[in-house]
């Protein structure tokens, strides 16, 4: 059994997370780990876990789960982990940071974004960029792992086949994407409030959202040539779901069965990833509750452009899934192992 400890447990992404391993036949969780309910039963914060989990939440020391566990998943804020993951924890252990500590191999980068200083210049290195259906094997050689962004994730997936097949303009990139409440967190905040959000629609972080650098420097990779796009995040009054609407300009001409091909290639065996038939296009209750990510797209003749939808549960793919299929490639379990659960509806 894969011994795990959960940190941010009781945090809308970690109680994803304890939901996912709960019922993984491979993992026992050691700890759950949770800051401002230390010593408060698990099942006392989330009265959905009555008769399932009544662990109590503790204090993080990492050097201590670092000797009891074989991976330590950190459901934390920015700035924590390259905080106290170092060469030595390393050793011992496997880290999955959902924070952006180690998304961005450029520090100054992320400094810039982020605003705080960065601790870990002596690990990011060894770091991968953990979007499974891209970096699978060099997953596999490591023993850090940066949990992609909900936002990124949906993104870059949805355009990083076109932009490895060179068949987009790099400079006419825009993503237009829509998040549910819960991609802000539990933490209180007067604009995440029902009357505050609901039956209201807005476009937050223009032009400044952190994720923008995430997705610039994977689909660079892709390009083989730097990216810079633009990214507008909005806030949509659901509970949870990312829908992702990306628009470029073709480089050449192409039909719909040969951008369909080029997926194909990319996804045809992948088994999270499922592109849409013909003229149906993806949407968030499709994928609620699941690891899915679904795909579509439209060739607009009249202006050339192609329009690519993407759609995950920001909460499972963008978050807990994810690290999960993380997890399990790390280990070398079948990657959906624990996850081939189909998406919930109605929710």
């Amino acid at each position: 059994m894969i011994k795990a400890a959960i940190a941010g447990a009781t945090g809308y992404a970690g109680n994803e997370l304890v939901r996912i391993l709960t019922n993984h036949p491979d993992v026992e969780i050691k700890a759950l780990l949770a800051h401002s309910y230390v010593g408060k039963r698990f099942d006392e914060v989330y009265e959905n876990y009555r008769d399932i989990n009544n662990m109590v939440c503790e204090e993080m020391n990492i050097d201590k789960l670092a000797d009891e566990c074989d991976v330590i998943f950190m459901a934390l804020p920015h700035g924590v982990a390259s905080n106290v993951v170092n060469d030595d924890i390393l050793k011992r252990t496997k880290i999955i940071d959902f924070g952006a500590d180690f998304r961005l191999k450029d520090i100054d980068i992320y400094e810039k974004w982020y605003g705080v200083k960065h601790e870990g210049r002596d690990i990011i290195q060894n770091a991968v960029y953990g979007l499974c259906e891209i970096n699978r094997e060099k997953i596999k050689q490591t023993n850090l792992i940066a949990n992609p962004g909900c936002y990124t994730t949906c993104s870059i997936l949805s355009l990083y086949p076109l932009v490895s097949e060179g068949v987009i303009d790099l400079e006419s990139i825009i993503i237009d994407a829509k998040s549910g409440v819960s991609g802000a967190g539990r933490g209180l905040a007067l604009s995440n409030m029902f009357d505050e959000c609901n039956e209201s629609v807005k476009a937050y972080k223009i032009a400044s959202h952190r994720h923008t650098p995430e997705i610039e420097e994977q689909l660079s990779y892709a390009a083989k040539c730097n990216i810079t796009l633009s990214f507008t995040p909005h806030l949509i009054p659901m509970n949870r779901g990312i829908l992702a609407t990306c628009y470029a300009k073709l480089a050449k001409s192409l039909t719909y069965d040969d951008v369909r091909n080029i997926y194909e290639k990319y996804y045809g065996n992948e088994y999270f990833i499922r592109l849409t038939k013909k003229g149906i296009f993806p949407e968030t209750r499709w994928v609620k509750g699941s690891n899915f990510v679904d795909i579509g797209f439209k060739i607009d003749d009249r202006t050339g452009r192609i329009v690519i939808i993407g759609a995950i549960d920001n909460l499972v793919k963008g978050a807990a899934g994810q690290a999960v299929q993380n997890m399990n490639i790390l280990f070398g379990l079948e990657e959906k192992k624990g996850l081939a659960f189909a998406p919930i509806f109605p929710a």
